[in-house]
């Protein structure tokens, strides 16, 4: 029995900036150390399903049941590629959900409420959001323990950080307030340009005690690994980018 497993969800309104990449990633991280870890994918892009190369469950259910027709979400665990990490898959319905669910009741608390069942059995579990603020994502946070930030190294960092921020504090002053940032994640940083280190340098001035001192960079391995359905420790774990998400993993357990 573990002590009550600590909830990350992994959001940023913007899309493509390494969510996905980052919540794979890390969950990979922290159960190949030996952590057991449940990744839930509650974006109907499926992006981290596939990326685990998951694309038939027909035996189980999916997020999509927890959302919409309040299935058990024991019965949506499927196992992974990797031992210790168990996935919770998303299919293209889940986009369903979203139409349905201003009509439950404590329509916020569907995925804490279906979380909280199996908190006893995981040491850690990712949230996978969608790139939007909506109420799958709002499940997420008031699911979650911590919330990690992933930002892009672009001219546009900070655009949109302060609406994300903002929600942040709606969702702890009236949903959830145990929801902390646990940080801020630089991503796709390109050594090549100023710019990416003039961003970081913003990001750092601006959130000196939240952003991560990990920095994960532009990589080419990086961006393949998802379309072979692989994590990027399975796919190539001597490059750039696998190195910095175990540095990151490292980082995340460190700050608990």
């Amino acid at each position: 029995m573990h002590e009550l497993s600590k909830i990350y969800a992994i959001a940023n309104q913007k899309g493509g900036v390494g969510k996905t990449t980052t919540c794979v990633n890390t969950a990979v991280c922290l159960a190949e150390a030996g952590a057991t870890v449940l990744l839930v994918d509650s974006d109907p892009q499926c992006n981290a399903t596939h990326g685990l190369g998951i694309h038939d469950f027909a035996d189980t259910s999916s997020v999509y049941d927890v959302f919409a027709n309040g299935a058990s979400i024991n019965a949506a665990i499927v196992t992974t590629q990797v031992e210790q990490l168990y996935l919770v898959p998303s299919t293209p319905d889940l986009a369903g959900a979203e139409v349905e669910l201003p009509g439950r009741e404590r329509r916020e608390f569907v995925l804490a409420d279906a979380l909280a069942m199996v908190r006893g059995d995981f040491d850690y579990v990712f949230i996978d959001c969608p790139p939007s603020l909506s109420l799958l994502t709002l499940n997420a946070l008031v699911a979650a323990d911590k919330l990690i930030i992933p930002v892009q190294c672009e001219y546009y960092a900070l655009e949109g950080l302060g609406q994300l921020l903002q929600t942040v504090e709606l969702v702890r002053q009236g949903l959830n307030p145990r929801l902390q940032i646990a940080g801020l994640l630089m991503t796709m940083f390109d050594s090549r340009t100023k710019l990416s280190t003039q961003v970081v340098d913003e990001v750092r001035s601006h959130f000196p005690e939240l952003t991560y001192r990990t920095v994960i960079p532009r990589n080419i391995r990086l961006s393949e690994a998802p379309s072979f359905g692989k994590p990027i420790s399975r796919y190539d774990p001597t490059c750039a980018g696998s190195d910095a998400y175990f540095d990151l993993a490292t980082e995340v357990v460190e700050r608990e």
